[in-house]
């Protein structure tokens, strides 16, 4: 008997969690190295699975975040130009002219010389942050904040509200900003400078709190300010184990991305802090119960996309800690950084989510129809 082709899977939406876990591994891999090289991969890997598996009308918010890490770049490079503070280099660009200070202000300087060695290591860390960013931007484009809203537990009920409906309309102000540039253009109004951000900045404004009000009004009438019973003990109990939920997390966090740190600090915190907020969500959610209307599924692309973001987080994790050829390029004196292969094929693991994941319907239509 011949055997049917296997049937291709039916085009829907990625569970939201999944691309969370993809870019928070990949967000990862780019805190642990100032390779150039790597970090400008991680973007483009980035970038490449944003417009694979974005879904049609979603706004991009990957373009914006790309925008604000190019500025955190420049930001960082000429704070170290004017202020100092960063690496000491031997190759001098230019001399600035310097202001004497008191010498409570070690470390600190106004004006003063200008080495290349500083400004690659400055530009190196902005790159970072940016790289940072881009993963960031990409998960919010590839997963809607409102899709993840219904898998917060229901003791960060509040506090997920709030996220969500910022990350939601950051995105949205840009868009808006180019809507109203757009179209004074259209009326033959093109000028430029601070005038023109002004007369810009009132309509975007009024633009966001009409959409606000809208907001408010339909979180009302879906009962997003319902009151919840709860008794004062165990209110005071959940309290208590999300402050030090919280604060395990955030210093298990910082001990975890900062490499100089204690051990203590690092993944036992982190551990500590995560059973304690857990605890605290069990605690809470006995007193809210919540329902779910037409949940999404976890399948086997799930579980790959996480395992393909997870996979870079983990291997340049690794290589940071034991001190890899490649992580940290040579600053002093400066020099090309070399390209470890490992790691560049760690992070191209990340780039098959984009096949791996389902396309969204509406990209799917879109690509049928333009077929």
């Amino acid at each position: 008997m011949r055997r049917l082709p296997h049937p291709a899977p039916l085009p829907r939406l990625l569970h939201p969690a999944a691309w969370w876990v993809w870019g928070a591994g990949l967000a990862v891999a780019a805190s642990r190295t100032t390779n150039p090289f790597l970090l400008v991969l991680v973007v483009a890997v980035a970038g490449w699975v944003v417009l694979e598996r974005r879904e049609k009308g979603v706004p991009n918010a990957f373009l914006p975040f790309l925008v604000v890490g190019l500025f955190a770049i420049g930001l960082r490079v000429v704070m170290v130009a004017l202020l100092g503070g960063g690496v000491t280099g031997r190759v001098v660009l230019f001399r600035l002219p310097e202001i004497p200070l008191p010498q409570w202000t070690s470390g600190v300087r106004l004006g003063g010389a200008v080495t290349l060695e500083g400004v690659l290591a400055a530009a190196y860390e902005g790159l970072r942050l940016a790289a940072m960013l881009a993963c960031l931007g990409a998960t919010n484009a590839l997963a809607s904040p409102r899709r993840l809203l219904r898998y917060v537990p229901a003791t960060l009920y509040e506090v997920g509200t709030a996220v969500v409906v910022a990350l939601t309309f950051a995105p949205q102000l840009v868009d808006d900003a180019l809507r109203v540039r757009a179209a004074r253009r259209l009326r033959g109004h093109s000028g430029r400078g601070l005038a023109e951000i002004g007369r810009l900045a009132v309509p975007v404004l009024v633009g966001a709190l009409e959409r606000s009000l809208h907001l408010a009004a339909s979180m009302e009438s879906r009962g997003y300010g319902r009151a919840v019973r709860r008794t004062r003990s165990s209110a005071a109990l959940a309290g208590a184990l999300t402050l030090l939920g919280l604060f395990g997390v955030v210093t298990g966090l910082y001990g975890v991305l900062d490499g100089t740190a204690p051990l203590l600090l690092g993944a036992p915190m982190l551990a500590a802090g995560s059973l304690c907020a857990a605890a605290a969500l069990v605690v809470g959610a006995r007193r809210d119960p919540r329902t779910r209307y037409r949940r999404d599924p976890w399948q086997g692309a799930e579980w790959l996309v996480s395992a393909a973001g997870l996979v870079p987080g983990v291997v340049l994790a690794v290589a940071a800690a034991s001190g890899w050829p490649g992580v940290v390029p040579q600053q002093v004196p400066a020099t090309l950084p070399s390209v470890p292969l490992a790691l560049v094929a760690a992070i191209a693991v990340a780039a098959l989510a984009a096949p791996l994941a389902p396309v969204p319907p509406a990209l799917a239509l879109a690509r049928e129809r333009a077929s």
